[in-house]
């Protein structure tokens, strides 16, 4: 039974990150937040530590958001479309310098495959396929599939037959 439920650990950090979100955009008044929020935050820490994944409940992520497999995803406060899929070991975050700091803005139907890294104020169209370990730090077109380190475009296949759609 215990090994079922470790199994859907992506699931709990998922309800978990929606919760807080909700939590944040419908409670204005700050003592009410505040104990809503505690609750939030004790459980949030203790299953960081369990699964090893940090999704903040400031990104703002779209609907149909799924977590392949679970252990070493740190997600920033980014900007993530519909139906996007990461895989295990990705970062997603701050980076750059200057006017070219800041974090990703990630559009639909996105795949990042494992080991991926992406950081910088860049832009990744929709569409677009992220193979394992790569290293992003520049902007991706709509339908790109992007490999390497530096990432760089290898094709224009997008990421219609790796996507997993959830509802």
């Amino acid at each position: 039974m215990l090994k079922k439920l470790l199994r859907i650990g992506p699931l709990w950090i998922i309800l978990l990150y929606r919760y807080g979100r909700w939590l944040h955009i419908h409670f204005k008044v700050p003592v009410i937040k505040t104990i809503l929020g505690i609750p939030y935050s004790v459980i949030t820490n203790v299953l960081e530590i369990i699964l090893g994944i940090h999704i903040p409940w400031t990104a703002d992520i779209g609907k149909g958001f799924y977590i392949g497999h679970f252990g070493g995803i740190w997600l920033g406060n980014i900007k993530m479309g519909e139906y996007c899929n990461i895989s295990q070991g990705v970062t997603i975050g701050i980076g750059g310098r200057g006017e070219f700091r800041g974090v990703p803005e990630i559009g639909d139907r996105v795949y990042i495959g494992p080991g991926a890294k992406i950081f910088g104020k860049i832009r990744i169209g929709n569409n677009v396929a992220i193979g394992a370990n790569a290293v992003v730090s520049k902007s991706l077109p709509d339908n790109a599939v992007a490999v390497g380190n530096p990432a760089r475009i290898v094709g224009y296949e997008g990421s219609s037959e790796v996507i997993m759609l959830q509802e």
